[in-house]
C-alpha cells in the first residue's frame, strides 16, 4: 500500500523524502568527476564532433571516404578516452597534446613569477586576452608542470555554439560567463551568480580561477582592464554585506595579474579583417562558427616565441575597483614582452621611430616578419600592423594606432 498525502497518520509516520543537495552553480560550473564518463560517451556518439576531428586529423580520408573517416576517428577516440574517469585524467590527457602543440608551433615557451606565489593558496589569475583558448591553456600548462592545481576557466557563452564544444570546455574545468542574457534584471542575476561562483571557488574550494581582464580579445593589441569586470567580482561579497570594503574584497580573492606575450598571433589576419570592417563603419558579421575556427587556428598556427609572466597578488590597499584595475594594468603592461615582431611592425607604420629598438632585431627576425606580412592582403596591412605595434606604444604611454 502506498501512503498518500491525504492520510495525516501516514504523513506523520512515513520517512521523509531525502532530497539531493541543491547545486546553485549547476548551470555554469565545470563538470565534476562523476560526470566525466557519461560526457565522454556522449562526445564519442556525436557525429558533428567526430566530423570535426576527421577534418583536422584525416583530411584526405574525410574528403574521399567520409564514412570510413568517421568510423576510424570514432574508434580512435573511444580508445583514447577509455581510461579517462575523472577531470584529472582528462587534463593528464590534454597535457600530452599541449606538449606536442608547444613543440610544433612555438620556438620557445618561458614562464616567470610562478615560483613567488604561495603553492597552497588559490589565486584569481586575471590576464590579458589575445587567444580564446590558449591564454588559459598556457597558464594551466605552467601550473600543471609545477605540481599546482589547474584553473577553472571563465568562458563566454557566446563561444558555446555547439553542444560538443560545451562538453569539451566544461570537461576542461571551464565555467560559463553569461553574455547572452537579455534585459537588465537577467544580466544582474547572471552576474551575481557568476560573482558568487568565483568567490566560492577561491574562498570556499581554494581552487584557482582564470579570468580575462576584459570581455573579448584585445584585437588591436591594446591591453586594458575592464573596470566592470572588477566591480562584478565584488557583487558576491556586497550581497552578504552591503557595507563590505573594496579592499577586503580584493584581498580575499587574491588577485594575481598575468601577462602573456606572443611573437606572432595565428589569428592576426582574422582580427585585421574585423578591425578594418569596424573602422569602415560596416557591421562585422562573423562567419558560421568563427570562434570555433579561431580556437583551432590558435592551437595549430605558428606562434614563434611565447612568454608567460605571473605578477604579484594585489594588496588590500586598493580601496576602489578603479584602483585595482589600474594595478592590474600596471603589472600586465610591465610584464609584457616586446618581441622583434612588435618593433618591426611599429617601424613599418612609420610612427614613433625613436621607440624601435634595433638591438632586438636580427636579420632572421626581419626576414620572418616580412615573409609573414607578405601573406597579408595589402588592404589589411594597417590593421595587421597595429596589433603588433600598439604594445610598444602602449608600454611607452603613447597614443595607440
Amino acid at each position: 500500500m502506498n501512503p498518500t498525502s491525504d492520510d495525516p497518520e501516514n504523513e506523520m509516520t512515513s520517512s521523509p523524502e531525502v532530497l539531493p543537495p541543491v547545486d546553485d552553480f549547476e548551470a555554469i560550473r565545470p563538470y565534476n568527476d562523476d560526470e566525466v564518463v557519461e560526457t565522454l560517451a556522449r562526445l564519442v556518439r556525436n557525429d558533428e564532433f567526430i566530423d570535426t576531428i576527421t577534418r583536422y586529423r584525416l583530411p584526405k580520408l574525410a574528403r574521399f571516404a567520409p564514412r570510413v573517416a568517421r568510423a576510424v576517428a570514432r574508434y580512435g577516440l573511444r580508445r583514447a578516452v577509455r581510461d579517462i574517469h575523472s577531470v584529472s585524467d582528462f587534463q593528464d590527457h590534454i597535457a600530452h597534446y599541449m606538449d606536442r602543440m608547444i613543440q610544433n608551433t612555438t620556438e620557445t615557451f618561458t614562464v616567470e613569477g610562478l615560483e613567488h606565489l604561495d603553492h597552497h593558496k588559490a589565486c584569481l589569475f586575471i590576464g590579458n586576452h589575445r587567444d580564446i583558448a590558449l591564454d588559459p591553456a598556457f597558464v594551466n600548462y605552467a601550473l600543471y608542470h609545477s605540481g599546482r592545481s589547474t584553473v577553472r576557466i571563465a568562458i563566454g557563452d557566446n563561444l558555446l555554439q555547439k553542444p560538443y564544444v560545451t562538453d569539451l570546455m566544461r570537461l576542461n574545468k571551464s565555467f560559463i560567463v553569461p553574455r547572452s542574457a537579455r534585459g537588465k534584471r537577467a544580466m544582474v542575476a547572471a552576474y551575481q551568480q557568476l560573482s558568487n561562483y568565483i568567490r566560492h571557488s577561491i574562498v570556499e574550494d581554494n581552487h584557482p580561477i582564470w579570468l580575462a581582464q576584459r570581455e573579448g580579445r584585445a584585437k588591436n593589441g591594446v591591453d586594458r582592464t575592464g573596470s566592470a569586470i572588477i566591480k562584478m567580482l565584488g557583487m558576491a561579497r556586497r550581497m552578504t554585506n552591503k557595507d563590505a570594503l573594496v579592499s577586503d574584497t580584493i584581498a580575499e580573492l587574491r588577485i594575481v595579474p598575468v601577462s602573456i606575450s606572443y611573437e606572432f598571433d595565428p589569428c592576426d589576419q582574422q582580427k585585421a579583417r574585423e578591425l578594418k570592417a569596424r573602422h569602415d563603419g560596416l557591421a562585422y558579421e562573423k562567419i558560421a562558427y568563427e570562434d570555433i575556427l579561431s580556437i583551432a587556428a590558435g592551437i595549430t598556427g605558428h606562434k614563434g616565441r611565447v612568454r608567460l609572466v605571473f605578477g604579484t597578488p594585489l594588496e588590500a590597499e586598493h580601496d576602489s575597483y578603479d584602483s585595482a584595475a589600474q594595478e592590474i594594468d600596471r603589472q600586465v603592461l610591465g610584464n609584457y614582452t616586446l618581441f622583434p615582431s612588435h618593433y618591426l611592425a611599429l617601424e613599418a607604420t612609420g610612427h614613433a621611430p625613436e621607440l624601435v629598438d634595433e638591438s632586438k632585431i636580427t636579420p632572421e627576425d626581419r626576414q620572418a616578419f616580412n615573409e609573414r606580412l607578405a601573406q597579408v592582403p595589402e588592404e589589411l596591412h594597417p590593421w595587421w600592423l597595429c596589433q603588433y605595434a600598439n604594445p610598444v606604444l602602449n608600454l611607452a604611454g603613447r597614443d595607440t594606432l
